[in-house]
C-alpha cells in the first residue's frame, strides 16, 4: 500500500470477513461489545431466513435513518424487483454469467447517461456503495425505465447470446435517453447529478 512517503510498502491487511474473525478471537473484555454486535447481526440474519419480511422492514428503516423519503424507498424497491425480473429474462436467453450481466447493464447505462456504471460511480465519487442508492428520484426512474424496456424487448425478440442481447440493451437505454432529453428540455438543466448520499469522506480517493 502507499505509505506516507509516497512509496509502496508491504502492509498487513484484512478483508471484512478477516476483521470479524479477528474480533472473535480477541480475549480482551474490551472486545465484548463488538462480539455482542456480531452475535446480534447473526441472529437477525437467521430470523430473516424464517421471516424474510423482517429483512425488508430493516431495509426500509435503514433507508429512513439515512434520510431517504418513503417515495424514494418505494422507487428503490420497485427497481430491485424489476432488476431481478430482467436478470431472470436474461438467463432465459443464454446470459448466465455475472460478467455478462455487468456488460449488458453498462450498455443500458451508457446509452442514457453517457457513462458506464463504473464511470457513473466515479462521477458521484463513490466506491463500494450502491450506485442506485446515490441516485436522485429522476436518475432512479431513468435507470429503472431502461432496464424495464430492455426486459420487455428481450421477451419480445428472444435474442440469443451476448452480442444479440447487447443490441437489445442499447435499445432499452435509448428509450431512457429520449425520456431524459425530454425532461431536461422542460427543466432547462441536466438531471444527471454528481451528488451522493454518503456522509463520510475517503482518506484516499484513488
Amino acid at each position: 500500500m502507499i505509505a506516507k512517503d509516497g512509496k509502496n510498502r508491504l502492509t498487513d491487511t484484512l478483508d471484512t470477513e478477516g476483521i470479524f474473525r479477528l474480533i472473535e478471537s480477541i480475549p480482551s473484555p474490551k472486545a465484548e461489545p463488538f462480539k455482542l454486535w456480531l452475535a446480534k447481526l447473526g441472529r437477525e440474519k437467521i430470523d430473516e431466513v424464517f421471516d424474510p419480511s423482517k429483512g425488508i422492514n430493516q431495509m426500509i428503516d435503514y433507508y429512513l435513518k439515512k434520510g431517504y423519503s418513503l417515495e424514494w424507498i418505494e422507487l428503490r424497491i420497485t427497481a430491485i424487483i424489476n432488476r431481478k425480473k430482467l436478470t431472470n429474462v436474461w438467463k432465459e436467453n443464454s446470459i448466465k454469467d455475472n460478467v455478462e450481466f455487468a456488460i449488458l447493464t453498462n450498455d443500458i447505462y451508457k446509452e442514457w447517461s453517457g457513462m458506464t456504471a463504473y464511470e457513473y460511480k466515479s462521477f458521484k465519487k463513490i466506491h463500494k456503495e450502491s450506485l442506485r442508492d446515490n441516485m436522485t428520484d429522476i436518475e432512479v426512474i431513468l435507470a429503472d425505465l431502461g432496464e424495464t424496456v430492455t426486459r420487455e424487448l428481450v421477451k419480445k425478440h428472444h435474442p440469443y447470446g451476448l452480442s444479440e442481447n447487447k443490441k437489445i440493451a442499447k435499445m432499452g437505454g435509448e428509450t431512457s435517453k429520449k425520456t431524459r432529453d425530454d425532461i431536461e428540455k422542460k427543466l432547462g438543466e441536466s438531471v444527471i447529478s454528481d451528488q451522493n448520499k454518503i456522509n463520510y469522506k475517503y482518506l484516499n480517493n484513488k
